[in-house]
Parts: structure tokens; sequence; C-alpha cells
């Protein structure tokens, strides 16, 4: 076994706890297919949201923990359910009297309310193919309207027909007694009007593989099920999918944990193996909801990518997947930092480190070298009163904390520099909040600018910004401050105009000790509050 093999085996990353058990599905002998199946569903019913992008990212991470582990090939089905009828109008698209028009029709039948694609499932398909190519992610996209259409889902629904009693059965235990007398698994498209039909069967045909129903207006329809015409209720669906392409790995938001064994039950009906599953917690947005495509209350992947690298990204995925977490403008330059600091830490990692560290999940084992000198959020602040207008008006200040950076030789820090200078034009800027220092802020911070002014090196084998940042925190303590957050929060207030901010310190280092002093002059006159 070889040294990554044998640390893989080890190791407590929730990837490799997840791919160690799939590697036990098949312990005693390979699958007949010949290759382990990872699939991910995506209801195109709106424009995708970051939690799509989450789901496909930390598949893709169990899968190539997965590959570290065994020899086994794989494959990745990214799953669009765009047969689904457009149950309700999404409040982030134009032309809503036009989707209005289109209700309940499938989302590859309705109008592309943005003029681009023959319909709206195809837009957010295209979308979401995009986002996912952006990435880099290896997968193979399904349509189900073409899954259904072109006959792969016949042989599955036949079998739905001949065990329509068994499904009804698991489905009906799980329905309120009302819902029960109109459920049925099967969904017909209306031969006229296009519309997915949610009506009761009165007839399921086991001999011609047909259905007979009553449609809203009392006429009676019979339907084959094959070729497109019907399609299932999204439970049986996902169960029958399973069973379809003998999918071995899914996961899936903790919204639909309580119908695992309904997916399940229904996928062994259908003769199939169930496949191991991974619940993850929900994404919320700044008021703690839960993000939704409809209500496009969420960040989309081109917002995050407007601000922070895609690797920032896949690494705010990567973090505690079964915990809620809030995913809004707040938590990009946190996870940019992070990020970093694990690029930096892991060549200096035994393997054993290495596997557990977020950077070979996200890089699958082969992780770039960081060159961010200067952190995300330094930059933010550096942003906030450098003037800047890109990237290279920042680059003057760069060169005097770290000579040796440049834009091509840091091309990370160079992207990050322009990264910052927007966001903060477009979150920091509108919502920054400057105040007056009160009687003992105001006499630690002329002792600090005084002890700036004075400054002329760091001692001996001491970097600039630890010796700033020493002067700063000598201040506070003389000056009284038991807590010396309250400190450098008054620091920020002041000087920066928000709550938090870098080590002062090291900003100092950054923006210069002569322009830091000037700085404080400025907030102690009240030109900034003003």
């Amino acid at each position: 076994m070889s040294a990554l093999r044998d640390a893989a085996m080890k190791s407590k990353a929730w990837p490799f706890e997840e791919a160690r058990a799939l590697l036990k599905r098949y312990e005693k002998k390979a699958p007949e297919k010949g290759y382990i199946l990872f699939e991910t569903g995506y209801g195109p019913s709106g424009l995708p949201h970051i939690g799509t992008f989450g789901e496909v990212a930390r598949t893709t991470m169990i899968r190539r923990a997965f590959e570290a582990l065994s020899d086994i090939p794989t494959r990745l089905i990214c799953f669009s359910d765009d047969l689904d009828g457009m149950r309700k109008v999404p409040e982030n698209v134009p032309n809503q009297e036009l989707l209005k028009a289109n209700i309940q029709k499938p989302l590859t039948s309705v109008p592309d309310p943005f003029g681009e694609f023959e319909s709206f499932g195809h837009h957010n398909n295209a979308m979401l193919r995009r986002f996912l190519d952006t990435f880099g992610f290896d997968y193979e996209f399904y349509s189900s309207t073409e899954f259904y259409g072109s006959g792969q889902f016949d042989a599955v629904l036949k079998l739905c027909v001949e065990r329509y009693d068994a499904i009804m059965e698991i489905m009906l235990a799980s329905l309120r007694e009302e819902r029960q007398q109109s459920y049925s698994c099967f969904l017909p498209i209306h031969p006229e009007t296009g519309r997915v039909l949610y009506v009761p069967m009165k007839k399921v045909c086991k001999e011609t593989y047909t259905i007979t129903f009553d449609d809203e207006d009392g006429r009676e329809w019979t339907l084959p099920v094959t070729g497109g015409k019907v399609k299932l209720q999204w439970k049986p669906d996902f169960g029958a999918r399973w069973a379809a392409l003998d999918v071995d790995f899914e996961m899936y938001g903790k919204d639909h944990s309580t119908n695992t064994p309904i997916y399940d039950g229904i996928c062994k009906v259908l003769g199939g193996r169930a496949p191991n599953h991974f619940t993850y917690e929900l994404f919320l947005d700044f008021e703690g909801q839960k993000i939704s495509k409809s209500k496009g209350n969420g960040l989309t992947i081109d917002e995050w990518l407007s601000y922070a690298s895609a690797e920032s990204l896949s690494y705010f995925m990567y973090q505690k997947p079964k915990t809620a977490k809030r995913l809004w403008w707040d938590v990009i330059p946190k996870a940019v930092d992070e990020y970093h600091q694990q690029l930096k830490a892991y060549p200096d990692q035994t393997i054993e480190q290495q596997v557990n560290n977020p950077v070979w999940h996200i890089h699958n084992g082969n992780p770039p070298k960081s060159t961010m000198v200067v952190p995300f959020a330094m930059l933010l602040n550096l942003a906030s009163v450098a003037g800047a207008k890109d990237a290279a008006g920042l680059w003057g200040f760069i060169k005097r904390y770290a000579p040796e950076a440049s834009p091509e030789a840091n091309p990370d820090l160079d992207a990050a520099a322009g990264f910052a200078l927007k966001y903060f034009q477009d979150k920091i800027a509108p919502t920054r909040s400057f105040r007056l220092p009160d009687a003992k802020e105001r006499a630690a911070m002329e002792d600090l600018k005084a002890r700036f002014a004075a400054f002329t090196g760091p001692e001996e084998g001491q970097a600039e910004d630890e010796a700033l940042q020493s002067i700063t925190f000598a201040v506070g303590k003389e000056h009284g401050f038991e807590n010396l957050r309250d400190w450098f929060k008054a620091l920020y207030e002041v000087f920066l105009g928000a709550s938090e901010g870098p080590r002062f310190g090291g900003f100092a280092a950054l923006y210069g000790v002569k322009e830091t002093v000037a700085l404080i002059e400025r907030g102690l006159a009240g030109e900034l509050a003003g």
C-alpha cells in the first residue's frame, strides 16, 4: 500500500470517511458495470445558486478521495430534473407574465424569459454547465427531458407499472389522508396543453404499460408511460433513477433527509441497490433563512467570483458540510485568507497532515504554491485609505511592504488586489461609518501617533509589522484597555470606519508609517467622521 493510500485510509477528513464507506460497498467484488457512479441532482426551476455548485464540488471531493483509495474507475453524472413542471414563477427573472402563462408546463417547454435559449430549462441548464465548467469539474450532464424522451428510462417505467402497488404502498404511508386520495406516482403530460398533471389514476395497465386518467376538464385519456409521455413524481423519480442508472453515491440537503427511506425503498422495489448517501446542512442567507432559487436570496457563483477566486469558494464548501452556514458577502474575505493559510502550511506538513488539509481536496492532492504575501483583509483596508482605482494603484504600497513581490511573481496577490478594490467599492464603502474617539481613546491615539511618528525602524531581526504591532499593543495596555479588543475596535471604527479590521501594525507597515500618522491626524481632527 502506498504512503498516500495508507494515510488516506486513516484520515479523518470527511471526504475520506465517505470514500472508505463507499469502498466497503464493493469490498467483496467490484461493480459489474465496471465503475463507481456518483450522481448529483439539480432542479432548474430557477437560476443556479452556490448550493448547487457546492453539491457538485463536495461530491467531486469524495470522488477524488475514493480514487486515492481504490483503482476502480469512477464517473460523475449531473442530472437535471428539467421535465418537472414549473410550480411557481421565480422572483428574480424578467418577463414574469410570460412565465405565469406557462405554469405547470415542463421547464423545457416554458419559454426562456431571457430570450436566449429555446426554453427556461435549457437556459438554466446552460448556466449550470457554464458554472461547473468554470471550475473544471469532470462530469457528464444528463437531462431528464432527454432521459425520458429517448427511451432510456422506459424499462424502469415499465417496471413501475408492474410494481405500481408496491410503490404506492411506500408513498401512501408517507402522505396525509387527504393527499392519499388523489396521489399517483405517475404524472401524465397533457397531450394538448403540455402541462404536467397531478391527477389520480383510473387505471394502470400492466399488459399495455399505459395509464388512464381524467384531465382537469373531466376528459378521459390513456397514455403510454414510455417515450416521455409520462413522468414520475419527484420522490419516486429519485429512487427509480438510482435503480435505472445503478447509482452508488448521492448527496443531498438536510431537507431531503426524511425522504431517504422512501427513495431507498422505491429503488429496492425496482430491483436496485440503494446508493450510499451523504446529507449536508443547508446554506442560509444574511437573515438566517434557507437559500432559495425562486427567491434569489443567496449569492450566485458569478457574484462570488466577482470578489474572490474560485478556490476560495471551494474552500468554503469544504468546511463543515454538516453545519448550517451563512452564505453572504461577509464570509468571502475570511474564506480567501484561510485558504491561503492552508496553502502555505501544506508543503511543510507530513502526508498524514496533508490529506487532512482542505487544499488537498480542493486540488486533488496537488495544491499550488501561495504567493499571497498580504492577506485579503489587509488589502481591503488598504483599498479603503489608498484612494486607488485599480490593482496597479495598490502595488506601490505592496512593493514597499514586500519588495520582492510583483504582479508577475505573485499572480494570486495581483488578482486579490483587484478583487479587494471591487469588494471595498461595492460592499464596504457604502456602509462605512466613522466616529470620533472618546477622551480615553483620544489620549491613547495621540500617544500612538507620537510613537509612530518617532518610529525609525524595527530592531535587528524583527519585522516592521511586528514592531508596529508591539507598539500598538503597548499603547493599549498603558492606557488602561483591559480588553485589548476594545482598543483595536476603536482604532478600526475611528480610522477605517468598520468594527473589525486587520492587525493594525501590519496595516501600518503596508500603508506606510508616515501615511498612517497622517490618517490618525485626520481621524482625530474629525475629518473622517465628518
